[in-house]
């Protein structure tokens, strides 16, 4: 009986022997099969997470920041040791002591789902696990996954320390609402850095991490506090707080961004605006739009917010000017239902969560609760309602006149129902009297007819500001860099600088008489804008008062060619097309190149290439990008004799002869002084040039200072003509009301003679040379080589080979009387009267006449 017990048990000693081999062997079996292939964990020592890339002011101010997924990269050493132990207490409480897989917890985990019968099932996955889930494999919820799991976790333990897995564990976990990791979410929910979160908010950042998408804090909030409470209970078990700790964060309510307890990071940036979106369209093409909206670069943008608030100012105020001068009213198009009017909660929410232009100071969006007899009655946004209530009173409307659906206009507006109906949505704006007090509210629309403005340094290349429309938010079409359009007469300095470098002098004479030239499209017949001719005209007067037959006789006599090779140098066009129609600025290009050509009119005539980042560095502070290439001679010198400033090298390229910027740049002072943009009036030398193209569909004024070079541009984005408008009219005030700002910062000086040359006295009307003491308004001092000798006179006129007007008188005598000319006398001692100027320099869109 004991033999047969005996052998019973060693029976079943074997088999249980031999089950648990062959058990073995299966699990060694299934482990050896799926280890193969698997992804190599060592990339993980070389982790570089997809991170926000932000955009710094010069002053190191955060202005925008740009990303795909929200995510802020931490090292371990600086995450904080609560923040670290709620993770662990909420998702892998053995993580210090397994080794890359918990065996208890799995069987727990086991246990709980046969127990219920399926229907908890967890995933008892450690952190590591986790790790391996969220970079080397896929989320699938198999056996298969799991397996690979728990073999890579082995294999990481092995060769990443503890506090390096946990780096990338908090760094990587999507914790909802677009963020990614810790830092991020932590500025996401509360706007708060990691070091300065409660220990409740750290338990509720923990609780995320199970369910992202489930635990919003104000659309789920109890079973958000529910969870974050039940962490709050782990962290408590496990050490990491004592008990008055976890009753004082389970009392606490949770206040978040997202419950309107904390404002949001968003909101303490700037609204996005051109300049830095232009930064992001130009770098995702410099360096990828992977990189830059995941490579967590470091941007120093050349803005100057002071400046890109005036150019905002002054081009708004010229295009609304513009719009209310018009007497339509359209309005935003927007209306709410009448039932969300009933109550002030439901109007404001439903007027917050419309799609309108917020980026215009002083702006506000409003809707019509009711409209009586002569005003109507508003609700704002952002500002509450007082006893009386607010009104757009009769006299803000009677500008207007409705347009209407099928697009006719209605009467002029009597009183604010002529304009305005119950529901309808508008944007309005404070009305002060001159000692700042409250008067009135008054209806705002944004223009139809839009614009830009740009600004930069002339020797460094550094865009200051940057206004690529009305509205950003209501249009994001930059025009500064992507309108093509005809430039008008702004061209035509291009026009004089070759002229100037091919034997031109500002005292040359050419001939402003009528052209006919024949053309594959017919008879072309240019006019200056006056519809008249003046003759015999030196050189100076054909840039003041921007005469279009002078300018193309000129291009004529030098040649297309020429003038082209120019235009292209200065970078205006990459390709110009030799025709005479395009020396009046008939080929479109954008108001940015035109801006930075200039510059090098400004600066002597040496390339400056615009940029709008001064540097970029990659997520470990390397610099990448850096746009000033010159070499500081001393700036490694421990110190510099008394006096002795720091010596700067320069290698840029000279793309004018010095003498032939600084004659340009008088000729242009001059187009200020009395020519087409004399109505600007600034306390520095000023240089600039009008242009307006046919019918008025473009109109342009660049300047500049002697440090500062600015820009404007105007015109509808569908090409239509602007009543009465001009470039000295219409973009003239918008460049002197930005340059006032510019030059209470920047300052500005005469502009610099260069060496190599002499000045001679002319008669700016004649030509005529003048003795060294003569005075008067008909003086001017011209620069001229050394070497050159000027012929001065009609000794020397140019009429660019059409033969025509040669033997005009310098003046129509008696012209004046029927264009209001000036009367002047002039070196002779003659008193003769001036026809008016040629207006503004239109019939520059090229042989359209």
């Amino acid at each position: 009986m004991l033999r047969f017990i005996g052998s019973a048990l060693g029976g079943i000693f074997s088999a249980a022997t031999l089950g648990l081999i062959f058990a073995a062997l299966t699990v060694g079996g299934i482990f050896f099969m799926y280890s193969r292939d698997l992804p190599s964990h060592e990339s993980l020592a070389q982790y570089t997470p997809a991170t926000i890339s932000r955009i710094y002011s010069g002053e190191g101010q955060i202005i925008d920041e740009f990303a795909e997924e929200r995510r802020l990269f931490v090292a371990s050493e600086d995450i904080p040791d609560l923040v670290k132990q709620a993770f662990i207490s909420a998702e892998d409480k053995n993580f210090y002591n397994h080794h890359g897989y918990d065996t208890r917890s799995m069987v727990a985990a086991f246990i709980e789902a046969v127990q219920t019968r399926g229907e908890r099932v967890r995933g008892a996955s450690t952190i590591t696990q986790q790790v391996m889930k969220n970079f080397l494999l896929s989320s699938d919820r198999t056996a298969e996954r799991k397996i690979k799991e728990i073999i890579l976790a082995t294999r990481v333990e092995t060769a990443m320390s503890k506090e390096k897995i946990l780096e990338l564990y908090l760094n990587e976990i999507f914790l909802g609402q677009n963020s990614y990791g810790v830092a991020a979410a932590a500025q996401t929910y509360f706007n708060k850095a990691l070091q300065d979160l409660t220990v409740a908010e750290v338990a509720y950042l923990a609780a995320l991490a199970q369910r992202p998408g489930n635990l919003h804090p104000v659309r789920q909030k109890d079973d958000a506090i529910s969870r974050r409470n039940y962490v709050l209970g782990e962290m408590q078990d496990n050490g990491y707080i004592d008990e008055a700790a976890y009753e004082e964060a389970k009392a606490a309510p949770l206040l978040t961004v997202q419950g309107g307890d904390y404002e949001a990071f968003r909101e303490s940036l700037p609204p996005r605006d051109y300049f830095t979106d232009e930064i992001r369209r130009q770098l995702s093409g410099t360096f990828g739009e992977e990189e830059f909206f995941s490579g967590g670069l470091t941007i120093r943008a050349t803005v100057d917010a002071d400046l890109q608030e005036a150019a905002a100012a002054a081009l708004r105020d010229g295009l609304e000017k513009y719009d209310r001068g018009q007497g339509i009213w359209r309005g935003t198009g927007q209306v709410l239902p009448a039932d969300v009017l009933e109550s002030e909660a439901s109007w404001r929410e439903a007027l917050a969560a419309l799609d309108l232009p917020r980026d215009v100071a002083t702006w506000f969006p409003a809707v019509v609760l009711e409209v009586g007899e002569n005003d109507a009655r508003i609700g704002i946004e952002g500002v509450m309602d007082d006893e009386d209530g607010h009104f757009i009173p009769a006299d803000d409307v009677t500008w207007a006149r409705k347009q209407l659906e099928g697009g006719e206009l209605g009467r002029r507006a009597r009183v604010a129902g002529d304009l305005l109906a119950v529901g309808e949505v508008v944007l309005v704006r404070a009305v002060t009297n001159d000692d700042g007090t409250f008067r009135r509210w008054s209806l705002r629309q944004v223009p139809e007819v839009q614009g830009a403005f740009m600004a930069m340094d002339v020797n460094t290349g550094r865009v200051l500001a940057m206004q690529g429309g009305f509205s950003y938010q209501d249009s994001v079409f930059n025009r500064t860099t992507q309108a093509t359009r005809q430039p008008g007469s702004s061209f035509k300095p291009f026009v004089y600088a070759a002229a100037l470098d091919s034997g031109f002098t500002p005292a040359t004479i050419v001939v402003d008489a009528p052209i006919e030239l024949e053309t594959p499209q017919g008879l072309w017949t240019p006019k200056n804008a006056s519809n008249r001719f003046y003759g015999p005209t030196p050189l100076r007067t054909g840039i003041e008062q921007s005469r279009n037959l002078m300018t193309v006789r000129i291009a004529q006599e030098i040649g297309m060619q020429t003038v082209a090779g120019y235009a292209e140098r200065f970078g205006v066009y990459d390709r110009m097309g030799p025709f005479l129609a395009n020396s009046l600025g008939a080929q479109e290009t954008t108001l940015f190149k035109m801006v930075a050509a200039y510059s090098m009119f400004a600066n002597g005539g040496e390339r400056v290439e615009p940029t709008l980042v001064d540097r970029v560095q990659d997520r470990f502070g390397r610099t990448i990008y850096r746009h000033d290439q010159r070499v500081c001679e001393d700036c490694a010198a421990a110190d510099l004799a008394p006096g002795q400033g720091v010596k700067i090298t320069s290698n840029r390229e000279r793309v004018m002869n010095a003498i032939t910027a600084y004659q340009l740049t008088s000729m242009m002072e001059g187009v200020v002084q009395r020519g087409t943009a004399a109505g600007i009036n600034l306390p520095v030398p000023v240089a600039g040039k009008t242009g307006t193209t046919n019918d008025s569909k473009d109109v342009w004024f660049i300047g500049y200072t002697s440090n500062i070079a600015a820009g404007c541009y105007i015109g509808y984005d569908q090409p239509r003509t602007m009543q009465g408008a001009s470039g000295g009219g219409f973009c003239g005030p918008v460049f002197e009301d930005f340059m006032k700002v510019a030059i209470k910062k920047y300052g500005g000086a005469k502009f610099a003679v260069p060496p190599g040359g002499y000045f001679i006295k002319i008669d700016r009307f004649t030509g005529q040379q003048l003795p060294d003491d003569a005075t008067g308004d008909f003086v001017v001092a011209e620069y001229f080589r050394e070497g050159e000798v000027p012929i001065f006179g009609l000794g020397a006129m140019v009429d660019g080979g059409f033969a025509m007007g040669e033997n005009l008188p310098l003046f129509a005598y008696g012209e004046g009387e029927v264009d209001n000319g000036t009367t002047i006398t002039n070196s002779e001692g003659e008193t003769v009267v001036v026809p008016k100027k040629a207006d503004f320099g239109t019939v520059s869109s090229g042989g359209l006449y």
